[in-house]
């Protein structure tokens, strides 16, 4: 019999037909999903068709592979990805047919779809350097494989996008009967751009960690000389095209620009701390927290709100570092959930050319306790996901009105509030982030006060 497993992070449009057709397959009697901490419907959906559903111990792809082969009952193992649909009707037999007729020991899918970027930029030079026997695999990163329980369990599972070409690799290192099989069409969502620097990292150093590892002939100081003087030469070539682009930074204010948060400032220096705590711990409609949190703030004059602001400090040298980005062309602004009066002080006094934030409204200087929430920010036909209120829609609205293309953004913050614009830019900065999951999926991880580092990677 088989076991089917499906790694899946934020699948619910895909994960319920791919479950409905894996069970449906003869020989399958088992379908695990193994979840890394979706935020979408993936989980009760997958439920829904009939899949077992477990949550991944550790973030990452691999990790959800390998627990996936620890929890499986069957001998033989098929690993699908969530994304696809539809699957062509025979991928399983093909994939598993060659293992139980005992041709070979792993099986790995090829598809009638153009080689990915990483593919062909990344995977098959190095490939070429170090492993010129698996070029035979037009698509090496292709997660779509089949193999004996007992023969996965001796190989090592990265944790990251490094998982899938470092099981090829530990299967030729194995001399394992290996066979790549075509499986036909298949149509699946690309790599988000932001994605894709991550991606090549990762399977660039699982390629030359194992060839490091297994004493691999052609690793030695020529080669991986030739490797630096190429990779040198196409950044030179790239920065001076770079420089041209239309491009832009959008940051967080609080806890990112900003050494707090302003609204937890009010609350100390005005003593609503508590009503604040049992807002956000008794709410979860962005929507009432956004309007009642603003009420708490009724009374109080335009003059001690700024005063209150300005006593939160300033990440040092952010001044320095907005200057030196404009120079390099960038238009540079913030994206908050806090007030417009507040984003525009803070605009202004770091020369930036732009700032959003929820409109607090204003009677003769005085806060009415009335609060507008722009709406740019709410979901609607071009939004990225379905939340309610989500800062992408306004980086969506701005990025059009300028011409400047999402890949040519830069965005940085701290928490899950800016978790889909940091995933969606082209650059995704985690700022100081102490959660996982924003620290996960950005494309840069910043734990230091300090944004001098956005200039080694903004051109």
């Amino acid at each position: 019999m088989i076991s089917v497993i499906i790694p899946t992070l934020n699948e619910e449009e895909t994960i319920g037909s791919v479950v409905d057709f894996a069970a449906s397959q003869p020989h399958v009697s088992e379908v695990l999903v193994i979840d890394d901490k979706s935020l979408d419907k993936t989980v009760p959906i997958a439920q829904k068709h009939g899949a077992k559903v477990l949550t991944s111990t550790k973030l990452g792809k691999g990790a959800s592979m390998r627990e996936g082969a620890l929890f499986a009952q069957n001998d033989i193992l098929v690993f699908l990805d969530g994304d696809i649909n539809p699957y062509p009707h025979h991928t399983i037999r093909l994939l598993t047919e060659p293992i139980l007729q005992g041709e070979v020991d792993f099986a790995k899918s090829s598809f009638n779809r153009n080689a990915g970027r990483v593919t062909e930029l990344v995977a098959k030079p190095l490939l070429s350097i170090f492993f010129p026997d698996l070029l035979r695999f037009s698509q090496p990163l292709s997660g779509m494989i089949a193999s004996r329980k007992s023969l996965l369990q001796q190989i090592d599972f990265r944790d990251d996008y490094g998982v899938d070409i470092g099981i090829l690799i530990d299967m030729h290192l194995m001399n394992a009967r290996m066979k790549e099989v075509q499986i036909g069409y298949i149509e699946n969502k690309s790599k988000p751009w932001q994605a894709l620097g991550k991606m090549s990292k990762e399977v660039a150093q699982t390629i030359i960690s194992k060839a490091a590892s297994s004493n691999n002939s052609n690793f030695n100081f020529e080669e991986l000389g030739t490797i630096t003087e190429i990779r040198s030469q196409m950044e030179v070539s790239l920065e001076s095209q770079f420089r041209k682009l239309k491009k832009m930074v959008v940051f967080d204010m609080d806890n990112t620009l900003l050494l707090g948060r302003f609204i937890d400032s009010c609350a100390d220096k005005f003593r609503f701390k508590d009503e604040l705590m049992q807002i956000r711990s008794s709410e979860t409609d962005p929507v009432i927290i956004t309007k009642r949190v603003a009420m708490l703030l009724k009374g109080r004059n335009y003059g001690e709100l700024i005063q209150v602001l300005d006593e939160i400090p300033i990440v040092p040298g952010t001044k320095e570092v907005i200057e030196a980005l404009k120079e390099r062309g960038y238009f540079i602004g913030i994206i908050s959930d806090s007030y417009d009066f507040v984003t525009n002080h803070i605009k202004n006094k770091l020369g930036m050319d732009f700032s959003i934030g929820n409109e607090l409204e204003f009677s003769k200087g005085i806060a009415t306790g009335e609060v507008k929430i722009p709406s740019y920010l709410f979901n609607n036909a071009k939004s990225v996901n379905r939340l309610t209120i989500c800062k992408t829609n306004a980086l969506i609205t701005i990025l059009e009105k300028h011409h400047i293309q999402m890949q040519n953004c830069i965005a940085i913050g701290d928490s899950m509030n800016d978790l889909w614009m940091i995933k969606e830019a082209g650059l995704g900065i985690a700022f100081c982030s102490k959660d996982d999951l924003v620290n996960h999926h950005a494309d840069i991880i910043i734990s230091e006060p300090s944004f001098n580092k956005l200039l080694e990677v903004a051109l």
